[in-house]
């Protein structure tokens, strides 16, 4: 059996959660080591929830299956939980190491636990221009450092047929 089957086979074994990943990526007052604090920008709306995902910042790794990057012991970690009614929203992420990490900003504005294309929005750091496919790992590339380490990430929705980006330019 080739590794990927035994992991696709381990994985299965491991339900599936929206909580896989939510303890280890949690930021706790008073708490030391890397961190990423995410300021979100460009929200079309107050509804719905954010889910944030920090992955291995290569493009095998970067968005798979948090099962089989589990099961693999790779990093994965999760933050989620409703858009704030006002003010200004911020998400702080935990990773294991300093280094580098890919992220993803999902705005789940139907809280159905699902990315539509027509209703959800989503943004990376850096603010790689998007299509319609999701970005190389390196474009959504943050080094974390000692300790917090910001960033900034610009959401991104359906403008049109083929047109994926922020709602303001």
């Amino acid at each position: 059996m080739t590794l990927a089957l035994l992991l696709a086979a381990t994985a299965a074994q491991l339900p599936s959660s929206p909580s896989l990943g939510v303890a280890e990526g949690r930021c706790r007052a008073n708490e030391s080591g890397p961190a990423i604090l995410v300021d979100v920008a460009g929200l079309k709306d107050r509804q719905g929830l954010l889910k944030l995902e920090a992955y291995p910042s290569n493009d095998q790794d970067f968005l798979a299956d948090d099962n089989v990057l589990i099961m693999a012991g790779k990093v994965f970690r999760r933050v989620a939980g409703p858009v704030p009614a006002r003010g200004n929203v911020q998400l702080c992420i935990r990773v294991p190491a300093p280094g580098a990490y890919s992220l993803s900003l999902l705005h789940d504005r139907d809280s159905n636990r699902r990315f539509g294309l027509s209703v959800d929005g989503a943004g990376f750091p850096n603010n790689p221009r998007l299509g319609l496919s999701r970005p190389r790992a390196a474009a959504t590339r943050v080094v974390a450092g000692q300790g917090i380490t910001r960033i900034r990430i610009v959401m991104n929705y359906r403008r049109g047929m083929f047109s994926f980006g922020p709602l303001e330019r």
